[in-house]
């Protein structure tokens, strides 16, 4: 399965809300601050200096992820990953982690973290085979779902 990963554009807008929307109604609710980031990712994640990408085969959009710019400028929040129903097993999802992490160290960043829910076993998973590793989550976490915090460092800082 030929898969490229492209970067955002406003004409994919709409896969961004629909991937993100599918999963998190299956396993969770649509937070008041997933529907903002997802219905706005420009305003959200892209004039904030984050980043957002695209799984896409052929014509279709079939995986996204973004990065969040965090307080600290050289952190980033590796976020909304959503893969279509219809083409989960193939690593779309391995495939846009592999990218972040590129993306990241081409750029200098320091980390990525994420936040998670241990519910979600897989995603737990792959976070940990590229190296993504438990740490204290603070106790006023912007998810409710989520109750693991992850980190993968590329320096010391």
């Amino acid at each position: 399965m030929m898969i490229n990963i492209i970067p955002f554009d406003k004409v994919y807008a709409k896969d961004f809300y629909k991937l993100n929307s599918e999963w998190l109604k299956k396993f969770f609710v649509i937070e008041p601050f997933d529907d903002e980031v997802l219905s706005k990712p420009e305003e959200y994640i892209i004039e904030k200096g984050g980043y957002i990408f695209f799984a896409k085969l052929h014509e279709d959009i079939v995986g996204t992820v973004a990065l969040m710019s965090t307080e600290d400028a050289e952190i980033f929040e590796l976020t909304k990953m959503a893969v279509s129903p219809e083409h989960r097993g193939y690593k779309i999802g391995q495939q846009l982690m592999q990218h972040c992490i590129d993306f990241a160290k081409a750029n200098r960043f320091n980390s990525l973290l994420l936040y998670s829910s241990t519910k979600l076993e897989n995603a737990i998973y792959i976070y940990k085979k590229y190296g993504f590793i438990e740490v204290p989550m603070e106790p006023n976490c912007i998810y409710k779902r989520s109750d693991i915090k992850m980190l993968l460092k590329f320096k010391e800082q």
